[in-house]
């Protein structure tokens, strides 16, 4: 069977397309809006990722594909924001996604968000995307939403993402996702991710802390955040979230890395008084250490943040590639052509 091609919406800097390409998917297409995404992007992937708003190209010349991935926008649907969920225009923009497979019939999709989409607006978004998939396509799809935890699957941080996978009805066998490959008893650690991380020559940046966040996290202890600052100590905060002035543990994954906010926030390290270096962000996501990304400091937090750890997704991306060679089906060209004749 020839490679199993791969268009990818949302595509970010490439995280989810590189858990497939490791397992000799072919990405024949990919798009972001993101400038500096898509420079990190192309010089891993190369240049067939198209850089420009999804609204603005023509979907009618995305090329055919047995499956469609897409992690669309998600801060409408963070708990962490103020969440609009499907209510607004960038909690829209799955529609793309759902017309992208509309048009290419795939045997597959995967839609990937946050956890908050299963309880934005009151539970009726998750219901709407689930329902708009279901009814699209020449054959329909079954579509299932699972809520997994990448730590599960080989990841050093405890990151709990909703998948939302498709499978076109005319499959007559039901996929089943990976079971978990690691629990609590072997989560990788932070400790085993970040090993010999500084040795990488690109993406170590260190930031230039404040000296009072370093006297901070001095009486922050591995594992540790905000709250354990004495009430006594002239450096304490309160009314915080959780994820301020978090440390990592050594001997556990890190908790979710997320992709923007101010002081406090960039996640820190477990030995030393600081914040964590890009290359160490990538690590706990599982990103290999020729992955080069572009872009200053906060450019690359943001998209190593907004990304799907390669690691993690790399199980799905196995089993899937094993499913839809057991069960070969009509291409989506070959459906196209179907239905012409049927017309005719």
């Amino acid at each position: 069977m020839a490679d199993l091609k791969v268009v990818s919406l949302y595509s970010g800097c490439g995280g989810m397309d590189l858990g497939f390409y490791k397992e000799k998917f072919k990405v024949v297409w990919a798009n972001d809006i993101d400038e500096h995404a898509c420079k990190t992007y192309r010089n891993y992937f190369g240049h067939h990722i198209k850089e420009g708003s999804i609204a603005d190209i023509d979907l009618t010349t995305i090329p055919d594909c047995d499956l469609v991935l897409g992690g669309f926008p998600c801060q409408d649907f963070s708990m962490i924001w103020k969440r609009g969920g499907i209510n607004t225009d960038r909690g829209n923009l799955y529609r793309y996604l759902v017309e992208v497979v509309n048009l290419k019939n795939p045997s597959m999709f995967i839609a990937e968000n946050v956890k908050g989409l299963l309880s934005a607006n009151g539970g009726n978004a998750i219901k709407q995307i689930i329902n708009d998939f279901e009814g699209t396509g020449k054959c329909g799809y079954d579509v299932e939403p699972y809520l997994v935890n990448f730590a599960n699957y080989g990841t050093a941080q405890l990151r709990q993402r909703v998948l939302i996978i498709g499978t076109r009805k005319d499959i007559e066998s039901d996929f089943r996702i990976p079971k978990p490959t690691h629990d609590p008893e072997n989560y990788v650690s932070s400790k085993e991710a970040l090993k010999d991380a500084e040795k990488v020559p690109h993406n170590n940046e260190r930031q230039n802390l404040q000296p009072k966040t370093i006297e901070m996290l001095k009486l922050i202890p591995p594992g540790g955040n905000f709250t354990s600052i004495p009430k006594s100590s002239p450096f304490y905060v309160k009314g915080m979230i959780s994820h301020v002035y978090r440390r990592l543990h050594p001997d556990k994954p890190s908790t979710t890395i997320i992709a923007g906010g101010g002081g406090g926030t960039w996640g820190y390290h477990f030995e030393e008084p600081r914040s964590l270096t890009n290359r160490e962000r990538a690590r706990l996501f599982g990103y290999p250490d020729d992955f080069e990304f572009k872009g200053t400091i906060t450019q690359v937090r943001k998209q190593i943040g907004n990304s799907v750890p390669p690691v993690g997704i790399r199980p799905f991306a196995k089993k899937i590639k094993a499913f839809l060679l057991k069960n070969k089906t009509c291409s989506p060209t070959q459906l196209n052509l179907e239905e012409s004749l049927s017309v005719s």
